[in-house]
């Protein structure tokens, strides 16, 4: 770090407090990994992840025309992603010019009153909205069956389990609950982390006069005992949703090659063939992008506090070279590298409902035809003909989600 432009920011970073905690005395610095890499990353994901959202939450909206519960669900996961995006543009200029930020600053206070609150409430209503997917095609298809026996779910559950699932009523209500109790557990802890955790360490290292604290700093990226406490107990409700998810779709799974075995009618071979193939894409992306930074938390949390219980001597003051940095300053930036892959999640959603949703896909790509055909006016024929043709569009989308109705309740 000594040929890195804020190079002479790490020394003026440090907070003059006791040396027995190494939060309030070394800086964090930033390699390429985060000025470079995560910047970019979160200038892609806004790039990609509003249009194809955007597009996404008006086809749930306004161009499929029966209200499942799935559809109820993916809607509001499409609102929630598309808020998660919204924070990404904030999010690019703290990696960036977090470490030329005052700690008091507007852009800073931003990013950790706005943008922070806002990512972490809607990481975890996607994790919740995505269980509930999982629960309805569960429901769904275990009905469903070719099998020789029925699954031994329907056996175990009450009936009314699965009559609850298929209403959308019961979908609007889960996700009222799911909103409300995910900005009622999230929004208190992350105001408390950015008014007093940091606020405090900030103040501390004012007493010296000499040094001000800025944005990217220990105060903000480790946080206090009850920012940690929090994350402890998010990780916990991620890992009961995960685990939740995992044994419904290997039920759904089991039930599938049940049923590949006992019927000899080949488009209902196609069918479960592509819906095996499209439960395991969804199971690969959950996995690569959620479990990671949910296994690493704990283990960050450990580790700061096992570094918090050592003393650590205070660099001098003329202090320039590497020694200054942090030692934890590498896994917070692995940690931040899996908390935007956990948030790449948000972009690769519309992906997913694209290429594996039928119904989804083909609303898409009539919505694309309706934009696209006014461009070319001049050579397409009189204003009615290309009214008829719209109409025929829609009305092929409508009919194609007809015929397609079991594929659309388990193709997710």
């Amino acid at each position: 770090m000594e040929n890195s432009p804020y190079s002479s920011l790490l020394v003026n970073s440090s907070l003059s407090t006791p040396a027995s905690d190494p939060d309030s005395t070394f800086s964090l610095c930033p390699t390429h990994a985060t000025l470079t890499f995560l910047t970019s990353l979160y200038a892609l994901l806004f790039l990609t992840g509003l249009p194809g959202n955007a597009l996404s939450l008006w086809v749930f909206l306004h161009c499929i025309p029966s209200r499942t519960p799935t559809h109820v669900y993916l809607g509001h996961l499409s609102f929630s992603n598309l808020l998660l995006v919204l924070t990404a543009p904030f999010l690019a200029s703290y990696y960036a010019n977090g470490l030329s930020w005052p700690l008091d600053g507007f852009a800073c206070q931003l990013v950790l009153h706005v943008a922070t609150p806002v990512l972490h409430v809607n990481i975890y209503i996607g994790v919740v909205l995505l269980t509930w997917v999982a629960l309805n095609r569960f429901s769904t298809l275990i009905q469903h069956t070719h099998a020789t026996r029925p699954s031994a779910c329907t056996t175990l559950l009450p009936p009314g389990v699965f009559a609850g699932l298929k209403k959308a009523s019961v979908a609007r209500a889960v996700c009222a609950t799911v909103w409300v109790l995910s900005l009622g557990a999230i929004v208190p802890v992350t105001v408390y982390y950015s008014k007093k955790e940091v606020m405090r360490a900030a103040g501390g290292g004012a007493g010296g006069g000499a040094r001000q604290e800025v944005c990217y700093s220990p105060a903000v990226e480790i946080g206090g005992s009850l920012s940690r406490a929090s994350t402890v107990i998010a990780v916990a409700v991620f890992f009961v949703c995960f685990l939740l998810v995992q044994m419904c779709y290997m039920t759904v799974l089991r039930h599938i090659r049940r049923s590949r075995r006992s019927t000899k009618i080949t488009e209902s071979q196609r069918l479960l063939a592509r819906v095996f193939r499209n439960i395991v894409v969804i199971q690969v992306v959950l996995i690569v992008c959620l479990l990671p930074h949910h296994i690493f938390k704990p283990i960050f949390v450990s580790l700061v506090q096992q570094q918090q219980q050592r003393t650590v001597p205070a660099p001098p003051s003329h202090t320039t070279d590497h020694h200054h940095c942090h030692p934890l300053s590498g896994l917070v930036e692995l940690k931040n590298c899996l908390l935007l892959l956990t948030a790449l999640r948000g972009s690769a959603d519309p992906v997913m409902y694209f290429l594996l949703d039928k119904t989804f896909r083909k609303h898409a790509f009539s919505l694309f035809r309706c934009w696209t055909q006014p461009s070319g006016s001049h050579s397409s024929g009189s204003t009615s003909d290309k009214a008829n043709e719209k109409t025929r569009a829609l009305r092929q989308g409508q009919k194609s989600f007809q015929s397609s109705r079991v594929c659309e309740s388990t193709s997710l």
